[in-house]
């Protein structure tokens, strides 16, 4: 009998196809795996999150999220990890979210946690949990290298995308420049848009603004003001469907990231569908877009304008190969075996640092 994993995601966001965030893409994708390969998936996310395995739903966040919802609701993740445990006997628990630490289970049950966020943005307790059997992923070499050396980081595994799907959308090639993902002030789309200006490319931006009082502020000090004016169009949120075909339009894809990217889920998107990358080099966004290959690595908005204008230079199909690197079976291999070198290890009675002292 195969093991069953318990996936634990990060508690305001609906882990489905149309939710924008990368960690939640993960989680989706690798549910679905173990189920096509025979193990046992148990996932617990906000209702409304669409799985293959058996979903144990907790309350959805619609409103503003302030530390009194915060507490509220992972306490009731809390409540819920430990029912999954003793109801499906889970085997492994693996966690995505940037709060894990607020509701870790206690000892026992193996525990893996994804570090989907640059390592600064965890609290050092978080990553110092000095509990038995506990061990880190990062997703990619840029992370990696920058982890201390007492944290018990097992792997790399490298996010992917459904390579495939996403190569296929019968849709001619257009003139605009494409961003995506979740709007708020690191991502940097207000670049993105002073730059397709100064291209004169038309830019089409699609994400989800969540309820987080910075994020707001941000989308109606410097994304709104441009909505309706000539040549920029605010897209929303975009389901797979949606996003394959804009994907599939776009001269390019922009991301103007502010903040050290640790992977980037719509860099590998856009390479699958044969679209040109133009980022700034954050973080980890060189490991994806090769510059003069497969997009370019430029700076400031100046930069990502030049970069808009030679896009034409880049070849489609030669983006599609590249991206081949990054497709969501790979990933989903790479953490059934860390899996098994985790279950391995329990067996043979060690630990795992948890972050030691």
């Amino acid at each position: 009998m195969k093991p069953v994993v318990l996936g634990v995601s990060f508690p305001f966001a609906q882990v489905r196809p149309d939710t924008p965030g990368g960690a939640e893409q993960v989680m989706l994708s690798l549910d679905s795996a173990l189920v096509s390969r025979g193990w046992g998936s148990v996932v617990i996310a906000p209702e409304g999150s669409k799985v293959a395995g058996t979903l144990v739903p907790a309350p959805f966040v619609g409103g503003r999220i302030d530390g009194q919802v915060r507490s509220y609701i992972h306490g009731l993740y809390r409540k819920a990890i430990g029912f999954a445990i003793r109801h499906w006997k889970i085997d492994l628990v693996h966690m995505h979210g940037l709060d894990f630490h607020e509701y870790m289970p206690g000892e026992g049950v193996p525990l893996l946690v994804t570090l989907h966020l640059p390592l600064k943005w965890y609290p050092e307790q978080a990553l110092r949990t000095g509990r038995p059997l506990t061990f880190f992923n990062c997703v990619s070499a840029t992370q990696r290298d920058g982890a201390p050396g007492w944290l018990d980081v097992i792997g790399t595994v490298r996010n992917g995308v459904p390579v495939e799907s996403l190569g296929t959308a019968a849709v001619r090639r257009r003139n605009y420049a494409l961003s995506l993902g979740r709007i708020c002030p690191e991502k940097g789309f207000h670049v993105a848009l002073d730059a397709a200006r100064m291209a004169g490319v038309p830019f089409v931006l699609a994400g989800t603004v969540f309820p987080y009082p910075e994020h707001e502020e941000y989308f109606s000090e410097k994304i709104a003001p441009g909505v309706g004016v000539k040549g920029f169009w605010f897209a929303g949120p975009a389901g797979f469907e949606r996003k394959r075909r804009l994907l599939a339009g776009a001269r390019c894809v922009l991301i103007p990231s502010l903040a050290p990217e640790t992977s980037s889920l719509v860099a590998m998107e856009a390479l699958a569908a044969g679209a040109p990358v133009i980022a700034f080099p954050a973080g980890a966004l060189a490991e994806v877009v090769e510059h003069g290959r497969t997009g370019f690595l430029v700076r400031g908005a100046a930069g990502m304008a030049l970069g808009i204008r030679k896009a034409g230079s880049i070849s489609s199909d030669e983006c599609k190969r590249a991206a081949r690197r990054f497709s969501s079976s790979l990933m989903a291999s790479g953490y059934i075996e860390l899996y098994r070198r985790i279950l391995d290890i329990r067996r043979s009675g060690g630990r795992g640092n948890g972050g030691r002292l």
